[in-house]
């Protein structure tokens, strides 16, 4: 065999590798929305995400401006929208039933009636972004993707899986998720470490952590040994940092209902909107991504 063939050989072989992955996660994101059309069970939605995300992922490693792949990438990335609005108001309400069950048997009956009328309004919110899902995803995932994705697999895929290396793909991201880290150390240093700056850097650094684990997962038949426990590495990451992302959420949740909306006494709103600032306050300086080195409020 000539050098040239066998060029060739591992050219094919490599589109290969690339064609299987994806497959698999096109065909898992095909048949997790079809089954979340049917109930919307919380499951269903939430891997029809994550695989839509792992196929964005390696679309974005094998075409980073979008350039050759724009259309394919453009359905995707609504579904995983439309998926993404339901699966964080089901992640919300369910976190909202925790706390009112712990408030109840708290005795707490006011700060149990707020959650209350906080799941109430989202779960009222859910059937608005349901209702567009069971809309939308069917176009999403018919016959229009499959002509996509059957152009895409049949004529870019091995051109582009010949220009790209995933493992220079997980080096930028990790510089990048390394400067990232390093701004947000400076804030974290002084008086600014709990200014709404600091939290977005945060929250921007938790976004870089969940990239990489992406990459990591879904890129892992085309990455050198050395990468291979880095979805770990940045799971561990990204859920630290979650735990205070999701409790802004909930905090800014509340703050755009209002009390008058939620038809809660000030005193009770109060003491709860409170309460759920120090969990916040509380998870960031417990947080050993980014240690904050100044003294809690």
């Amino acid at each position: 065999m000539t050098v040239e063939q066998l060029a060739k050989e591992r050219q094919v072989s490599k589109s290969r590798q690339w064609e299987q992955a994806m497959s698999k996660l096109y065909i898992n994101f095909r048949d997790y929305s079809k089954d979340a059309l049917r109930d919307f069970g919380d499951e269903d939605i939430h891997q029809a995400r994550v695989n839509s995300r792992k196929l964005l992922t390696l679309l974005s490693i094998l075409d980073p401006g979008h350039s050759v792949t724009a259309e394919l990438y453009g359905t995707f990335r609504q579904a995983q929208k439309r998926l993404g609005k339901v699966r964080d108001a089901d992640v919300l309400i369910a976190s909202f039933k925790d706390r009112r069950k712990a408030a109840q048997e708290a005795g707490e009956a006011k700060t149990a009636d707020l959650l209350k009328a906080v799941i109430k309004h989202q779960k009222d919110k859910r059937k608005v972004f349901r209702k567009k899902l069971e809309e939308e995803l069917p176009k999403l995932t018919g016959k229009g993707l499959e002509a996509q994705w059957d152009a895409f697999v049949g004529g870019q895929l091995e051109t582009l899986a010949a220009k790209r290396d995933a493992n220079v793909v997980m080096r930028e991201l990790e510089v990048a998720f390394e400067q990232k880290k390093k701004a947000c150390k400076t804030l974290f240093k002084g008086p600014e470490a709990e200014s709404k700056e600091a939290f977005e850097a945060l929250h921007e650094l938790r976004i870089a952590a969940k990239e990489l684990r992406y990459t990591a997962s879904a890129a892992a038949f085309a990455l050198n040994q050395k990468f291979h426990g880095h979805e770990a590495v940045y799971k561990e990451i990204q859920e630290q940092l979650g735990v205070i992302n999701d409790k802004r959420v909930w905090l800014e949740t509340l703050n755009s209902i209002g009390r008058e909306e939620l038809d809660v006494g000030k005193k009770t709103w109060a003491a709860f909107t409170e309460s759920l600032k120090a969990e916040v306050l509380e998870a960031l300086h417990q947080n050993e991504v980014v240690p904050v080195t100044v003294t809690a409020k």
